[in-house]
């Protein structure tokens, strides 16, 4: 094979690997309406994992200390950034916990907005909290509202404890439901055109 034709199809390989599907993705389905989530982190795991733009890999970003994992999946939304610089996060509630890399398709419940601080610097730093469209446990839940009280409180209390252990104060401002997390991910989608 002539060297030229070698090179060329070497780039467009190169090419092709740096597309990354969840580049690809928007923040909404454009038929069902349903927000796309990318799983970093399965539910139960000590593990945090994250998403490596740079490298389209997922790698293994920190340890939770003994007696802690996430309550339930946590991932991104694709495609969007928050005031941290981060794509949106979002809490997925499934019947079953899924694997890093793993796309789901859920259902907006909300929003726990909270201001993060680290180094005397605060920022917003809210957590969509959503529920797989495909988890029938979860068929009839619709906003926050809907979530035991207990629960949500135990939510909050993870992201307190689970900053905390990084060095950083989570606070916690607010409960808003579907609407306004929509919002936040169309706000979070114009500020990732933007950069």
């Amino acid at each position: 094979m002539p060297s030229g034709r070698c090179c060329t199809r070497r780039r467009v390989t190169a090419i092709i690997a740096k597309m990354s599907v969840v580049e690809k993705l928007s923040p909404f389905d454009q038929d069902s309406g349903e927000l796309n989530v990318i799983i970093e982190t399965p539910r139960g795991c000590r593990n945090k994992y994250s998403y490596d733009e740079k490298r389209g890999v997922f790698k293994l970003s920190g340890v939770l200390p003994a007696g802690a994992v996430f309550p339930f999946d946590f991932g991104f939304v694709p495609r969007t950034v928050g005031d941290d610089g981060d794509p949106l996060d979002v809490l997925v509630l499934m019947d079953e916990p899924v694997f890093s890399g793993c796309f789901v398709a859920a259902r907006l419940l909300g929003v726990i907005e909270a201001r993060q601080t680290e180094d005397g610097k605060t920022e917003r730093n809210d957590r969509l909290i959503a529920v797989s469209a495909k988890a029938p446990t979860h068929r009839d839940v619709k906003t926050l509202t809907d979530l035991n009280a207990t629960l949500l409180d135990e939510i909050e209390h993870f992201f307190v404890s689970y900053n905390a252990q990084k060095g950083k104060k989570f606070k916690p401002i607010g409960r808003f439901g579907p609407k306004r997390a929509k919002r936040l991910v169309h706000r979070g989608e114009r500020k990732r055109k933007r950069n």
